[in-house]
């Protein structure tokens, strides 16, 4: 097989689809099962809860490894096993009967395999997809979507039938199939096949991707922008089911629906006219990319102002939605925007720099949002905090947009 081929840099872009849904689904699968695993092992709410904070938090340090691996070795290699290391790993917590074992298993394991993928993920299919980027990673980005909602469906019926252990077991042996098959139609973009110099070919330093982004202008706002919408994002994932429970008297399974499933249809269908767009957009004009990033955090923004309050449900299910259509807008440009500016030999180094910081930010979202909960005496009252981050970043990315956006691209081509 030539992997010059025109139509190859669309199977790429398959295996990589399939392989980061196994990836969201695999970290569904602990959150839909928890109660279960909870009870079976005798563990309390606060142990569970460690096992999540421990994985977020080795994942989070593990990630520049896997970009410097991503950068100086085969992105084939690290992409496939990674898919094989935590797909053995899932597999084995599923047999796991103590929370040391799922610490090991679930936490570090699972979390350091998985450290490995996006980087390396993301690089390989920058490279095949050029003046498709855009439209490429929207495509891919939807499988993050499909994975949480067809995973959080799939391991709850699993557990029900068979029993929690067998939802791990079944998406564990199921990414091994997967993997094994990358590894067999999966190809490395061929060397200088993305017109790099002798100079960019070479090895680059662990460090390197760090001091890109932080000495580029357009990579350091992208990273802040992408801090913000991590952040964001976070906070409404942990406590919009609780103030679907607490305010609108929901239980908890039409709670978990009714919070997911309305945001995450109108991101999907967000993310693939965004995609489209910015392709269309940026053949005119590089830095449009930034600033559909930026319309998209604004337009946001406006429907967290209105979850707020005490809205009719109708409203506050359109509010959800609204803001998943106008998040995708920023996931479908966050690689190709940063690809533009940072060299092609440093983009799994560069990503997992911005990685690294987005989660690390937003992993102090649930305990801030908690403690203003307290604070202020209701969680409605937190949404337009959230908003007024959305506007500080999606401003600031604007102004680098046309200051910055197109000196840092004329740097690299």
């Amino acid at each position: 097989m030539k992997v010059s081929a025109k139509w190859y840099k669309w199977e790429v872009l398959f295996l990589l689809w399939m392989a980061y849904l196994l990836n969201q689904g695999d970290r569904q699968v602990f959150n839909t099962v928890l109660p279960a695993i909870r009870d079976a092992l005798q563990l309390t709410d606060t142990s569970v809860g460690l096992i999540a904070t421990i994985f977020n938090l080795f994942y989070a340090a593990m990630v520049p490894v896997g970009g410097w691996a991503g950068d100086r070795f085969s992105r084939k290699w690290v992409t496939t096993l990674s898919i094989l290391f935590w797909s053995v790993a899932t597999m084995f917590t599923g047999l796991a009967t103590s929370f040391m074992w799922l610490i090991v298993l679930r936490s570090v394991a699972t979390g350091g395999g998985e450290a490995f993928f996006g980087p390396a993920n993301y690089s390989l299919l920058g490279q095949y997809h050029t003046g498709t980027r855009a439209r490429a990673m929207s495509i891919h980005q939807t499988a993050y979507y499909v994975g949480v909602i067809l995973a959080g469906w799939l391991a709850g019926l699993i557990a029900d039938k068979l029993g929690w252990q067998y939802s791990f077991i079944i998406f564990g042996a199921v990414g091994i199939v997967w993997g094994i098959l990358m590894i067999v139609r999966l190809k490395d973009y061929p060397a200088g096949g993305d017109s790099s110099s002798p100079k960019d070919l070479s090895r680059p330093g662990f460090f390197e991707g760090f001091k890109t982004v932080f000495t580029t202008p357009t990579a350091l706002m992208l990273t802040i922008g992408f801090s913000g919408l991590i952040f964001v994002i976070t906070g409404y994932m942990t406590w919009v089911p609780a103030y679907l429970q607490e305010e609108f008297d929901m239980n908890q399974a039409a709670a978990g629906f009714n919070s997911m499933f309305w945001t995450y249809v109108a991101a999907f269908i967000g993310v693939l006219l965004a995609g489209t767009l910015s392709d269309k957009l940026a053949a005119r004009s590089h830095k449009s990319r930034m600033q559909l990033q930026a319309a998209g955090l604004l337009g946001g923004a406006v429907f967290l102002f209105m979850m707020g309050g005490h809205p009719a449900r109708w409203l506050l299910y359109a509010s959800f939605a609204g803001w998943g259509f106008f998040r995708a807008f920023f996931d479908a440009n966050t690689y190709s925007v940063l690809y533009d500016v940072t060299p092609p030999r440093l983009h799994a180094s560069c990503s997992s720099a911005m990685i690294m910081t987005g989660f690390a930010v937003g992993a102090l979202a649930p305990v801030i949002l908690g403690a203003l909960k307290e604070s202020m005496g209701s969680l409605s009252r937190t949404f337009p905090i959230l908003a007024v981050i959305w506007i500080v970043c999606g401003i600031l990315m604007l102004i680098v947009a046309n200051t910055n956006y197109q000196k840092d691209y004329n740097k690299l081509h």
